[in-house]
């Protein structure tokens, strides 16, 4: 058992040398919507994996065309999983959860969504609008939290909104109706991700 915990880490420690090797540490990304801009910076250096993950992704302009189908005001706004109507859109891999890292699901940061499975994260995102750490009873926490005995893992925070909450908050606070997928309270008037692209300076 031991024998195996330990190849497991290795592996991945590897994975994370390897992807960390192949982007750079803080990419930024601009973000196109039907309500406005804004841009992100990402933490490659505490989130390896997801970083790589979420930029094949915009590379490959799979977010293009995707809605935000889940908005939460006070808490936050999900999206990159499903195209107008509701059609899901899936890539077929998932990344391993890199909660823990030292990054805070705290307002203005971007986070993987998942099933309960900790390392269920696909393409969805969501940005958080409020201090989404339990710091009182009505406040969720996405953070691990530690249990000696079960163990609990979080939401994997990779990056930060640096240009634009305004427009996330535009987002989040949109007309909604429960009519997203599962019943989620989505936008009444579809917010469309036109594009999202890496930022380059010359």
């Amino acid at each position: 058992m031991k024998k195996t915990l330990l190849t497991l880490l290795l592996i991945l420690a590897s994975a994370c040398a390897f992807a960390a090797a192949k982007v750079p540490a803080h990419p930024h990304i601009e973000v196109v919507t039907t309500e406005g801009s804004f841009k992100l910076e990402l933490d490659a250096n505490a989130a390896p994996l997801t970083v790589a993950h979420f930029l094949k992704l915009v590379d490959s302009g799979f977010y293009d065309g995707t809605v935000f189908h889940r908005i939460i005001p006070g808490f936050m706004a999900q999206g990159g999983g499903y195209t107008p109507g509701f059609k899901l859109k899936e890539t077929g891999e998932t990344v391993a959860n890199e909660s823990g890292n030292g990054l805070s699901n705290l307002r203005g940061t971007i986070a993987m969504a998942r099933t309960s499975d900790p390392h269920s994260a696909n393409s969805q995102f969501f940005i958080n609008v409020a201090n989404n750490v339990g710091q009182d009873l009505n406040s969720p926490n996405l953070d691990p939290v530690k249990d000696p005995i079960r163990g609990s893992w979080g939401y994997t925070v990779f990056g930060y909104v640096i240009e634009g909450m305004e427009v996330v908050d535009a987002i989040v606070n949109a007309t909604s109706a429960p009519n997203g997928p599962g019943g989620a309270p989505a936008p009444v008037v579809p917010i469309v991700i036109k594009k999202m692209s890496r930022v380059t300076y010359d």
